[in-house]
């Protein structure tokens, strides 16, 4: 099951409003990018568990 993390579930001094959605390695890898990229976090072991922990199943959209 694909799954989703977003920067609204995450205290953020920039309001993002990013969401992710893939493969769990997939979106954890992008996630932990963004975190350092944007958030200005060091990419760590624990991020990448926080982000993990964070991450809900995707919803599926129906159009």
């Amino acid at each position: 099951m694909r799954k989703v993390v977003d920067c609204r579930d995450m205290p953020s001094e920039t309001n993002c409003t990013l969401a992710i959605t893939g493969e769990e390695d997939e979106v954890v890898r992008a996630a932990a990018e963004h975190a350092v990229s944007v958030h200005g976090h060091t990419d760590t072991p624990e991020l990448r568990n926080m982000i993990r922990g964070g991450l809900k199943d995707e919803t599926p959209q129906h159009v």
